[in-house]
């Protein structure tokens, strides 16, 4: 039987995990459309935006990026952050399950 403290330390770990998860993507697709000129980093609004999500998002790559090969342009390491909060939720449900 899991205490009910323990399983509302697991759902607010599964929320911050989705919104790490929430933060990766719009990275992801802020990266893609700063890239393919749809966004000007000049205007002050997209370059704060820009500037917050690198500043959240930059201490999960980091460590990743050192273990990764250089691939040129292409950087790997959004998806690794998304495959290991992906793993961590399964763990955690299914952990969560398992105690019920």
């Amino acid at each position: 039987m899991l205490s009910p403290l323990v399983a509302t330390l697991l759902q607010v770990f599964v929320a911050i995990i989705g919104i790490v998860w929430f933060l990766v993507i719009a990275h992801v697709i802020f990266s893609w459309l700063v890239n393919f000129q749809v966004l000007n980093l000049r205007q002050p609004l997209v370059g704060q935006i820009w500037y917050l999500l690198n500043r959240l998002t930059e201490p999960l790559y980091k460590p990743i990026r050192r273990f990764l090969p250089d691939m040129g342009g292409i950087d790997l390491a959004p998806l690794v952050v998304i495959l290991i909060l992906f793993a961590l939720r399964q763990l955690i449900a299914n952990y969560y399950y398992a105690m019920i």
